[in-house]
């Protein structure tokens, strides 16, 4: 496994969720980059840092026994990786004050440091609930700006615009290894106001529906999920039910207005889509008993203790595209489910999502398709 060595610290980094073999490392270019220049930078050691989206806490525990550092993003497997990465090099668990991305941070910071996020819009987010949170003054202190970072092929000029719209002005480094920084100088700015959240209508079932900054497709329900809604099971009485990377709800909020003795669990990884999915369940459903968390898929799931999984599985993580995290999500809602239970999912057709749950499962029908996408029934036998 690859080893982060900066002038702050030697680590040892894994990702989350782990892999056998794992063809990709935990920290790159931007982070040693980003890292390289806080050093220049002398940080006193009781400097404030506020570190946004640390995809698997190289930032943070470099920094950790060095300043003070609070840690904000918007993945639950994130702050796993942070806190496996912390006792994986000996460093108190408590060295980093992790913030769900769904709450806001309390500053104020003498310096914030941004991964720039693949979704834009959890960025001016971000950089919204930012303002005021900088530390009075801390323009005029050597290197206190807000410093992002990125791999180039990574980094919109649309991040820069939001830097500079929200923050102040912003120059650019020079390219090392691939990576770029934006330095963002911190100026008085009147209070924005945010967009988010979005919402967005369904025509059938006729619902209203609630999108923090995050959520995928957060204009309008996606085209997978509303090719799956016409064929969710209908009438099945008091099952166990789990909502699996549930986004916004819509699939458990859909099956439970339609089995209405159904017992739901809504899981996503991303906390303001949990936060989502909590203000639309309340919204429509009212005070009716849900179980709405961030986790690891079904992984604190108790082993054959639903009936029913439903899941539109994601096919990236972060920027890394590929099949590892359904793969996951099949595995965890095979072991979650009793036997006789059933896994149902929609997926793009050239997937194959068809033989992975053969493999699996063994039993696997397909229950409805578009041109574009399969929806699959996948039934435990044993």
């Amino acid at each position: 496994m690859p080893i982060l060595e900066t002038p702050f610290a030697r680590l040892d980094l894994i990702r989350q969720p782990e892999q056998a073999n794992e063809p990709l490392q935990a920290f790159d270019a931007a982070d040693e980059y980003l890292l390289a220049h806080l050093h220049e930078q002398a940080l006193p050691a009781d400097a404030r840092v506020l570190v946004l989206n640390d995809g698997f806490g190289a930032l943070a525990a470099s920094l950790a026994p060095h300043v003070r550092v609070t840690s904000n993003g918007d993945s639950h497997l994130a702050h796993l990786a942070l806190q496996k990465n912390l006792a994986r090099n000996g460093l108190p668990s408590d060295s980093v004050t992790f913030v769900p991305g769904s709450q806001d941070v309390s500053g104020p910071f003498d310096f914030v440091l941004v991964r720039v996020p693949k979704t834009l819009a959890l960025l001016e987010e971000q950089l919204i609930r930012l303002h005021a949170q900088l530390a009075p003054g801390a323009q005029l202190a050597p290197g206190a700006q807000v410093v992002a970072a990125a791999m180039i092929k990574h980094l919109p000029r649309a991040a820069g615009d939001l830097l500079e719209k929200y923050i102040g002005p912003v120059q650019a480094s020079l390219a090392v290894k691939k990576a770029r920084l934006l330095f963002a100088t911190p100026v008085d700015k009147p209070a924005p106001v945010s967009p988010y959240p979005t919402r967005y209508r369904l025509d059938e079932p006729r619902l209203e529906l609630l999108n923090h900054a995050n959520l995928f497709c957060r204009e309008g329900l996606d085209i997978g999920t509303r090719a799956f809604l016409p064929h969710l099971p209908q009438s099945l009485g008091d099952l166990r039910v789990a909502d699996l990377g549930c986004g916004n709800g819509v699939l458990g909020i859909v099956y439970a207005l339609h089995n209405p003795q159904a017992q739901l669990t809504l899981v996503d990884e991303s906390y303001m889509a949990v936060q989502s999915a909590q203000e639309n369940w309340q919204a429509i459903h009212g005070d009716r008993p849900v179980d709405i968390r961030a986790g690891d898929g079904l992984a604190e799931q108790p082993p054959a203790s639903l009936d029913l999984v439903l899941c539109n599985p994601p096919f990236h993580q972060q920027q890394v595209i590929g099949d590892f995290l359904a793969w996951r999500m099949f595995t965890q809602a095979k072991a979650a489910l009793s036997k006789g239970g059933e896994l149902w999912i929609v997926g793009n057709r050239h997937l194959g999502y068809h033989h992975k749950l053969k493999r699996l499962f063994g039993n696997v029908e397909q229950v409805g398709a578009t041109p574009k996408f399969v929806i699959l029934k996948a039934t435990r036998t044993a």
